[in-house]
């Protein structure tokens, strides 16, 4: 047990969706207060509208005042007080609305150092922006608000996975690798292995953009244009990095198992293995902040909204990724106190919009 126990933010995510339910079912396990102190960020009357179908599930909590924040026990932050239409499953602009209340709110307890981490429940992506919002995830919106480059980790067990493209069409991912592009994913990438992980010495396997790699040319010219020179030029930085692989190849043999992360060149290509591998129990990290971020890695399931038939699994192992990052970077930053002179790679490494040393431990607890 940690001297000092973390505090953990929660969002509802969309206040139609399963966020309520799924931040409700975990944070009724009381082994919860023992590893953290968790502060729900919502509103009282919405969390009472989902408790009242939870049967077997014992949830309390205590309000937050003047941001003053109890210890060992879940608190509520009271986003909103007026009285809301809640509607499960269905994925309207009032659910978005004041899911974004929720993650404004929880944003300014995270930037002015009030928790530690941050939970995010899941959010219409669709719903949002055709409200405005402006960024196309919560990824995005971490990046722009905290100024830093972004990266979305895949994490489940020792399986982690990024993508140097994003949520954008198929048809745009060519179009979008660039040397410097790859060169940037796997440089935020590694420094977070080693800070966010405790991975002193980080492999990493990069994934080719076309069937079989290209196959010598065949099928593309992107792995022999843009990925090897990319994977030459950090080599000679002396980072350990493979590929480009054959996709298919790389999950089917299991490839995956002797690399500490794996870079794939789209969402898709990344994401479908690691989700069938990872079940119930993923978790999306965003890397490159200042500040720690996780969620689950599935949607709203506006589908399963208010049938108290979600499952918690991918909040609670975000949680504990949550709380394992704050620790790594504690101690990465105890180990990295006094440095001796860079070398050209950490040089490198300082540039790309990373961390500062200062920002790397978590604040401490309230009490």
């Amino acid at each position: 047990m940690p001297e000092h126990i973390p505090v953990i933010g929660f969002t509802c995510g969309d206040i139609n969706g399963i966020g309520p339910e799924i931040v409700i079912k975990a944070l009724a396990n009381k082994a919860f207060t023992e590893l953290c102190t968790p502060v729900v960020f919502a509103s009282g009357k919405l969390i009472a509208y989902y408790r009242k179908n939870l049967v077997g599930y014992d949830f309390s909590y205590v309000p937050v005042r003047q941001e003053k924040i109890s210890a060992g026990k879940v608190n509520l932050v009271n986003c909103w007080e007026e009285e809301v239409k809640i509607e499960p499953g269905k994925e309207n602009e009032t659910g978005a609305a004041y899911a974004l209340k929720s993650l404004e709110i929880a944003r300014h307890y995270l930037s002015e150092n009030k928790i530690h981490a941050l939970v995010t429940a899941p959010i219409s992506k669709k719903t949002m922006a055709r409200m405005g919002w402006g960024v196309s995830g919560h990824t995005e919106y971490f990046g722009q608000h905290f100024g830093a480059t972004p990266l979305m980790l895949m994490v489940w067990e020792k399986l982690r996975v990024a993508t140097v493209t994003g949520h954008v069409p198929l048809s745009a991912v060519a179009g979008l690798l660039t040397v410097e592009k790859v060169v940037t994913v796997i440089r935020i990438l590694d420094r977070s292995l080693r800070q966010d992980f405790g991975v002193m010495r980080p492999t990493i396997a990069v994934l080719g953009l076309n069937p079989h790699a290209s196959d010598g040319g065949l099928l593309g010219q992107e792995e022999a244009q843009i990925l090897e020179p990319a994977l030459e030029l950090l080599t000679n930085e002396g980072y350990l990095v493979a590929g480009p692989f054959s996709p298919d190849g790389f999950w089917a043999s299991l490839r995956y198992r002797d690399f500490d992360a794996v870079v794939a060149m789209y969402h898709d290509q990344g994401l479908i293995p690691f989700k069938l591998l990872s079940g119930l129990e993923g978790v999306n990290y965003t890397a490159g902040l200042p500040v720690v971020r996780t969620s689950p890695d599935h949607g709203p399931a506006f589908d399963r909204a208010g049938q108290s038939a979600a499952n918690e699994s991918s909040l609670r192992a975000a949680t504990y990724l949550a709380i394992d990052i704050l620790r790594h970077r504690a101690n990465y930053r105890e180990a990295t106190a006094n440095p001796l002179p860079l070398s050209r790679r950490e040089k490198d490494q300082e540039s790309t919009h990373e961390a500062p040393n200062e920002l790397l431990n978590p604040i401490q607890a309230s009490s």
